[in-house]
Formats: C-alpha cells, structure tokens, sequence
C-alpha cells in the first residue's frame, strides 16, 4: 500500500439533496417562489419595470442565498460563518496539556 490514503473529495456531498441543498435550502427556496406566484397573481401584470422588479425580489432573494460557491455550501452558509466570525469570541485564552500548565 506504500501509505497512499484515497480520501473523497466530497464525502459529505451524497448527504445533500441533488448533491447541493439541504432541506432547509429547499424550504428557503419554495417559500421565496411561492411569496412570488401569489404577488404576480395579486398584482397587475401591466406594472412598470421597478415594481416587477420588486415583485419577483423574494424568489431572486431566496436564489441567491441557496446558489452554491466554492468552499462552502451556499451563500446562506457563508453568510452564517462571517456573522459567528465577527459576532464570536475575540480573545482565546491558552488551555493546552501542556505539563507547564499544571498546578
């Protein structure tokens, strides 16, 4: 075997749904088209470019956040890892098993 280790690449991939969502990505998703087909059926289809643009927002919104990028899973998943970045601890203190380290 000469230590040679096969590792897969994307193990954790045949977990997700068509190998990109979650269930929460596809809840995310239906919600964002279906707030969109029931404001095109509210609203007049005769509306000026900016309020179609405002109409079809949820579905384009709820796109983007599941549209997957390199080295993470979605923009959602980015979006969660930046914020507990920023929002988490800013001061790590040392607790190693170091034999200096003990009374």
């Amino acid at each position: 075997m000469n230590h040679n280790y096969l590792i897969p690449a994307n193990s954790k991939k045949s977990m997700l749904i068509l190998g990109f969502f979650t269930p929460i990505d596809l809840v995310i998703f239906g919600v964002g088209c279906l707030f969109t087909l029931v404001m095109l059926f509210v609203f007049n289809s005769s509306v000026d470019l900016s309020m179609m643009i405002l109409i079809l927002a949820p579905a384009l919104i709820s796109a983007f956040l599941v549209m997957p990028v390199p080295n993470y899973h979605n923009v959602l998943q980015l979006i969660t890892n930046i914020v507990t970045f920023l929002m988490g601890r800013k001061r790590y203190y040392w607790r190693g098993w170091c034999i200096k380290d003990e009374k």
